[in-house]
């Protein structure tokens, strides 16, 4: 009997596989036949994560939120740029200290044109605005709910500093509201109704020059004349100011003992009142403040953490707090105190 095969024991069975015979470990493999594949090859630069290869890339979220203790409110913005900064969406909204939520705003905004929609209400605003050449330009806004806009047509005539505005309402109510700026301010004309159900022209305007090292400014509106004189330098500045045919007049005196301290005073001469602050800065992020205001007899100190009137991404940790003390002058034992915190993150 023949010996069994190691890999066929039984003889009776078919004869064993022919064994498969590699090729040296030096020779190369044999060249694979290319296969079309239904998928585009990337580039050796795109790999590697320097080319063509764009991936989609989540906006950056921006989230707002400022709390006042006297309302007892929170406010909350939502915002996100898209299209490399060519528009913004935003969400805000209000919610009380139990939660519920109040006054819903969406809005979609880019350089030319926005929407303003009131969830609320289900009423929208739509701005607005075209340059359709380099001297000219139109502003509109439309309210969808009051089926009410206005419309402007903003014209420079040649030097910049010179421009001439029309603006009416749509639907129209009248003539047109004519504006003229120039260098030193601007004085308009429109049409208005007095009691009588007349038409009559009314002119309002502001006036600006410098008169002996300050600036004199002249302010016309409904019929009333207000002069203001300012003069400052480093360390005092004047503000007399006087109202006609009211003959209303102010002082203004203002003390900068050093670049950290101040102090402001204004006596209104017609009623005898009164108002008085201090001001106190440490850095570009502290600022104490404190005053009275004879008008409402109520002395107050504050404290601002971050810049009172910037936003919230220029002050320490993207946060603005202020805490304010009252106290009336009739009722001292009692002081009132206020908190408000704007904070801002970024996602």
């Amino acid at each position: 009997m023949a010996d069994a095969h190691p890999l066929n024991p039984n003889p009776n069975h078919s004869p064993p596989l022919p064994t498969l015979s590699l090729p040296p470990l030096s020779s190369p493999p044999p060249p694979l036949s290319p296969s079309p594949s239904p998928f585009p090859q990337a580039f050796p630069s795109d790999i590697a994560g320097g080319g063509r290869f764009v991936g989609l890339k989540r906006p950056p979220v921006r989230l707002t939120s400022e709390f006042d203790s006297e309302a007892s409110v929170f406010f909350h913005k939502v915002s996100c740029k898209l299209f490399d900064g060519l528009a913004k969406l935003k969400l805000s909204f209000q919610n009380d200290v139990n939660g519920a939520l109040a006054f819903p705003e969406l809005g979609f905004l880019t350089r030319h044109f926005s929407v303003l929609y009131d969830v609320e209400n289900r009423n929208a605003l739509l701005k607005g605005s075209v340059d359709l050449a380099n001297f000219l330009q139109v502003r509109a806004s439309h309210n969808v709910k009051d089926q009410q806009g206005e419309l402007s047509m903003i014209a420079k005539l040649g030097d910049p500093s010179y421009k001439l505005e029309l603006s009416s309402f749509v639907p129209s109510i009248g003539l047109p509201r004519a504006t003229f700026h120039f260098p030193l301010g601007e004085v308009s004309v429109e049409e208005q109704r007095s009691e009588e159900a007349e038409k009559v022209l009314s002119i309002n305007g502001i006036v600006k020059s410098h008169f002996l090292n300050g600036v004199c400014t002249a302010v016309y509106r409904e019929n009333d004349l207000n002069l203001r004189y300012c003069y400052k330098d480093d360390e005092l500045s004047f503000i007399p100011s006087i109202s006609l045919p009211s003959n209303a007049a102010s002082f203004g005196f203002k003390r900068r003992f050093s670049p950290s301290d101040k102090m402001s005073y204004w006596y209104h001469f017609d009623s005898n009142n009164w108002n008085a602050v201090y001001k106190h800065t440490v850095g570009k992020d502290i600022k104490f403040k404190a005053g009275y205001d004879s008008t409402v007899q109520l002395g107050w100190a504050s404290i601002w953490v971050g810049d009172q009137d910037g936003k919230a991404k220029t002050s320490p940790m993207k946060t603005k707090v202020q805490l304010m003390l009252q106290v009336a002058r009739d009722d001292i034992r009692n002081p009132f105190f206020m908190f408000r915190m704007k904070k801002r993150w970024d996602f």
